[in-house]
């Protein structure tokens, strides 16, 4: 049994590693806030001039990450705590993970270039491994897991906003 369930699990992180990426460098040691990074307080889903955007908010900034449609509505679903009528992706995966024991520990957002990207932490059975994925993606499942959500000092002073509401938008 304990062979199956071993077997599974680790079927499991292949499926995740296809559907979200190989493994990224970053380590998942510490889910609190430190020096070099920064928790992020709340989530907000807004609709602008250029689509839909996630505001990641912490320290009276704001950092804009740009999503298509599909992520938005997950993400609206999960800070409204609604039911959508059918299944999205988002809501596969934690079913996926939830009945094999896993879950999302924490997630880590960077900027590389012009390109947002997560770092997904995933605990199954107590062993920790670190997906690379789009950072919309990693941040529905920290939302799905309320998991912490964090960025690096460097990344909410260079691409973070003061607080306000942009031009042209509206809350969801």
């Amino acid at each position: 049994m304990r062979h199956c369930l071993r077997l599974v699990l680790s079927a499991l992180v292949v499926a995740a590693s296809c559907l979200i990426g190989p493994a990224a460098s970053w380590s998942a040691e510490s889910a609190e806030q430190t020096p070099a990074r920064v928790r992020i307080a709340s989530v907000e889903v807004a609709v602008s001039a250029a689509g839909p955007v996630v505001l990641l908010k912490a320290q009276d900034r704001a950092i804009p990450v740009f999503v298509d449609p599909t992520v938005a509505e997950s993400i609206h679903a999960v800070l409204s705590k609604r039911s959508l009528p059918r299944p999205l992706s988002h809501d596969l995966m934690r079913s996926i993970l939830q009945s094999y024991g896993g879950r999302v520990t924490e997630v880590m957002v960077t900027l590389q270039g012009t390109t947002y990207h997560g770092a997904l932490s995933i605990d199954l059975g107590g062993d920790i491994k670190v997906f690379d994925s789009r950072s919309s993606d990693a941040i529905a499942m920290a939302l799905h897991f309320s998991a912490p959500i964090f960025v690096s000092r460097e990344l909410l002073e260079k691409a973070g906003q003061a607080l306000a509401e942009p031009p042209g938008s509206r809350r969801l």
